[in-house]
């Protein structure tokens, strides 16, 4: 490895989870991302150790993902938990247990969705797990028959950009899994690779049939590809795909997720190595799928949710994003297939996951690194 790139792999694998704010360059696009007055009241109503994830269950419980491999299930006043599995998550730099999601079927099935890094012989990587919710006893719950059903290749050594974020499409059919390229670069474009890419799998972990890349001689699993650090993917009432990354050195990405579509990394992106050399900025017609929005300086996105609920009926359709090192929650007005800027809130704190309540209020989790405390916030109309 030549002297550069090992700098700007060194750099990317200290600063990329808090990613450092850099001047706006020449071309940043013309919409603003305001800091205005916040429209919420806030209201702790619990605090963990490094949590990553977090999701609802129908009666209003939670469940939420600690970093060391807890998956917590969490009353809905946040006042009791009960750990319901430790996992095998390999806890270092950004590996962990990472993200949690109730199956399409959970009513019927009570099956959950996980995903962890794990180290194994050849380096490590990012899985894909489900397991059973077994909650007849209150108080006893436990996740039964945990099953890894996807693994990312290649392994590779490392412990940064995994990725690992979970989406189901909306008929409930298949799994859209997100791998990152860990700090690696080149993955991100190599075909047989699943790092780097936007994943559509069966529910069982299979790759999907009809996956637009398949028959060119990619991963049959590969959805998309010429990504960097996803760590937020979500669909729309209109059944669009969204996802966010982090770019390196500037250019944080909102993409409108297309089947079979390059996003460029790293032959392209809005920002630069962190070593200072250059990459070409996105351009029209230079072959690859241009960011809907982008930030200079970042704002280290951290979990993605499109909003649906009728609490704050003037967001219905918006995406939230969680900030990082910008510690905000960032709002994006959705329109189809186009985006633009909304509003940035300064949260205090590392914003970690964003999700939206039953009752259509919205909760944060605070990272619970770098001087955050891992609480989680509910957001409700200021009075």
């Amino acid at each position: 490895m030549s002297r550069s790139l090992f700098v700007a792999a060194l750099l990317a694998a200290t600063a990329c989870s808090a990613e450092p704010e850099a001047s706006v360059p020449a071309g940043e696009q013309p919409a603003t991302t305001t800091a205005t007055a916040q429209p919420f009241a806030r209201t702790v109503i619990a605090d963990f150790e490094n949590p990553w994830a977090m999701t609802f269950l129908p009666d209003g419980r939670m469940l939420v993902t600690e970093k060391h491999g807890q998956l917590l299930l969490v009353a809905a006043d946040g006042k009791s938990r009960v750990e319901i599995a430790k996992l095998p998550a390999d806890f270092e730099g950004q590996g962990g247990l990472m993200d949690v999601v109730l199956a399409p079927d959970f009513a019927r099935s009570k099956r959950v969705y996980l995903s962890w890094s794990s180290a194994e012989a050849g380096g490590k990587g990012v899985v894909l797990a489900r397991g059973i919710l077994n909650d007849a006893k209150a108080g006893a719950e436990t996740l039964d028959g945990i099953d890894i059903i996807f693994r990312a290749t290649p392994l590779v050594p490392g412990a940064g950009h995994y990725s690992g974020r979970i989406a189901f499409s909306p008929d409930g059919r298949f799994i859209f899994f997100t791998n990152g390229e860990r700090q690696k670069f080149d993955p991100a474009q190599n075909p047989k690779a699943t790092l780097g890419k936007v994943l559509r799998l069966t529910l069982d972990g299979k790759p999907a049939p009809g996956n637009p890349l398949a028959a060119q001689g990619f991963h049959p699993a590969v959805w998309s590809y010429g990504h960097r650090n996803l760590l937020g993917i979500a669909f729309d009432s209109g059944g669009n795909l969204w996802e966010q990354e982090m770019g390196p050195k500037g250019g944080d990405e909102l993409n409108l997720v297309l089947p079979g579509r390059n996003y460029g990394y790293p032959k392209v992106s809005n920002g630069d190595h962190y070593d200072g050399r250059p990459i070409p900025d996105h351009s029209p017609g230079d072959g690859f799928e241009a960011p809907k929005v982008w930030w200079t300086p970042v704002i280290s996105p951290g979990g993605l949710m499109v909003y649906s609920g009728d609490m704050f009926p003037q967001w219905k359709g918006d995406a939230f994003i969680g900030g990082l090192s910008s510690k905000a929650l960032v709002r994006v007005d959705l329109d189809g297939t186009e985006a633009r800027k909304g509003d940035q809130w300064d949260m205090g704190a590392r914003i970690r996951e964003v999700e939206q309540a039953p009752d259509g209020s919205i909760y944060v989790l605070e990272d619970g690194g770098q001087g955050s405390q891992g609480r989680m916030i509910r957001l409700t109309p200021a009075r």
